[in-house]
């Protein structure tokens, strides 16, 4: 690969150029976007508290303003950094503390708003760039082409600046899986006749990254069989010295994820009813379309959903795309190094995808789960343009030069038409929160009721970053038919049950209108009778030319 070597001084310019622009998108209009349902309970682990606490405290039936939810989203000095661990190993064991400790700390230091906590996932996706190059390098062994084509494609992919925006644990663990993949190969090409001092920190630098890297995702387990694979297969199935170092290493890396491992049998039952979100039904057709948009999203995302027919035309010109990016990997490639970048896209994902599609599922349907299949994809994609560059006849030259740009350009308009937005697809639950908003503050005086079951609990907080100080909540801690106090002139209920709507239509004398509703939740109005009183009032108002 020494043609790989060099690059143009063309090449070199757009790079910076596309570099310096995706680092200006992650900074840019931080908290422009919906605070999101997942994202306020990052805010509650920073604080400490748990939802048995918040639902204690706010969830008692009694009407309350915007601002009572700002306790459980800001830092409480009674509350320390083992009562954020405290909470998650209760009421989230799924999610391991490494993220949630570090983002405590830096809401000590710079706050609880919505940028402060954002910009935390900034600064950390600025560390996935270095830990790229370093990736490349020890797989290409090449100083510029591949690390830098990579590093460009992953500045401006539409699906990495969302998650570097994005007030949870992904871009870390991102940054984990580029550490410990990167170590593992430092670690492997290092010779037998290498000092041991040395041997032995380039192990121990592998064991803390894996380490470290379980800690920020569960996930990460698939990574590490990943990496036994290619370990595996790389020493020919034989019992090396390099396959004994490995297996060392990667033991004192899960003996070091021991304590949490405790954690989640102890609340396996907590563990099992949060994952079981993901167990709902699609038809292999829909599963399919999904994963098929979930490709294209990696370099091009207008966020047209996936119903427009659009979006199923692009998703397969990248599918061609990543497809022949895979077969001339393999084909050009040692085994060494196309081995590594299949496994790193397929073991990931196969676990995910193949249950889905046999037994139904809804795991792979979450962007999050399939991070490491995207770094992967990159890294197989920047190769097939950095062989095609600098290889062949100059015609096919300017045709991949030409497909390059076009790769790019869609990765920076996705970009910016995304940090335009104030709502994406990343936010799930939370997504139609901006229309809801809307609805609602036109009101002068409104009433938002509501409880915390479901989706309800995290959504009412995302909520309250949005609505104006004029808005009341009345939260429920259980499902009875709720007292509607006087002095409101519209009220509204976030997602009621069926047998709530008819209690409430039963009692007040009253029907419920919809007045908002998407694939998560529903928005629905109180329609008041219409006394002698009101009735006179509007037609004056007519008469008059007001209405």
């Amino acid at each position: 690969m020494r043609h790989l070597k060099l690059a143009p001084n063309w090449l070199r310019f757009l790079i910076v150029v596309v570099l310096v622009i995706g680092v200006f998108f992650r900074f840019f209009n931080l908290d422009n976007k919906v605070y999101g349902h997942d994202e306020t309970y990052t805010s509650l682990r920073i604080s400490g508290y748990t939802t048995t606490e918040v639902r204690r405290q706010i969830f008692n039936g009694r009407v309350i303003n915007s601002e009572a939810f700002a306790k459980f989203q800001r830092i409480n000095p009674e509350k320390s950094l083992g009562d954020t661990v405290k909470s998650l190993a209760i009421e989230d064991p799924q999610h391991p503390p490494l993220y949630y400790l570090i983002a405590r700390l830096w809401a000590q230091i710079f706050g609880t708003s919505v940028t402060a906590i954002r910009s935390l996932s900034v600064i950390i996706s600025l560390l996935v760039f270095p830990c790229v190059y370093w990736l490349c390098r020890e797989l290409f062994n090449v100083p510029f082409s591949v690390p830098f084509l990579a590093i460009a494609l992953i500045a401006i992919s539409p699906v990495h600046l969302i998650y570097a925006q994005e007030a949870r644990e992904y871009t870390l663990w991102v940054v984990t899986i580029l550490l410990s993949s990167a170590s593992l190969l430092q670690a492997l090409q290092l010779e037998s006749k290498q000092r041991i001092p040395d041997r032995m920190l380039t192990w121990g630098i592998y064991t803390l990254t894996l380490a470290l890297s379980l800690y920020t995702s569960l996930l990460s387990g698939f990574i590490a069989v990943a990496h036994g694979i290619y370990v595996m297969t790389t020493t020919g199935f034989r019992w090396t010295k390099k396959a004994k170092l490995y297996t060392l290493a990667s033991l004192a890396g899960f003996l070091a994820f021991t304590p949490w491992i405790l954690v989640i049998l102890t609340n396996l039952w907590q563990f099992q009813r949060k994952t079981a979100g993901t167990t709902g039904k699609l038809s292999p057709l829909s599963l399919i379309q999904t994963w098929l948009i979930q490709l294209s999203r990696i370099f091009f995302d207008f966020n047209f959903g996936s119903e427009n027919p659009f979006s199923y035309s692009i998703s397969y010109i990248f599918l061609i795309l990543v497809g022949y990016s895979i077969y001339i990997l393999c084909r050009t490639t040692h085994p060494k190094i196309w081995l590594f970048i299949v496994l790193l896209i397929a073991v990931p994902a196969l676990p995910l995808m193949l249950p889905d599609l046999i037994f139904g599922g809804t795991r792979s349907t979450a962007e999050q789960y399939l991070i490491p299949s995207y770094l992967g994809i990159k890294i197989a994609v920047a190769y097939l343009f950095a062989y095609h560059l600098y290889d062949g006849i100059l015609l096919l030259r300017r045709i991949w030069q030409t497909i390059l740009v076009l790769v790019i350009m869609s990765g920076v308009i996705s970009c910016a038409v995304s940090s335009l937005g104030e709502t994406w697809w990343n936010k799930g639950v939370s997504y139609g929160h901006p229309q809801v908003v809307k609805i609602i503050n036109q009101a002068s005086r409104p009433l938002l009721i509501s409880d915390s079951f479901g989706i309800n609990y995290g959504n009412v907080f995302s909520l309250s970053y949005l609505v104006e100080p004029k808005v009341r909540f009345l939260l429920m801690k259980d499902r009875n038919i709720p007292k509607i106090p006087k002095g409101f002139t519209d009220v509204f209920l976030l997602n009621p049950s069926r047998t709530l709507r008819q209690g409430i239509e039963n009692k007040y004398k009253s029907k419920i209108n919809r007045v908002y509703s998407n694939k998560y939740y529903s928005l629905w109005k109180l329609a008041k009778p219409l006394t002698k009183k009101y009735t006179l009032a509007c037609n004056i108002k007519l008469i008059y030319g007001k209405y």
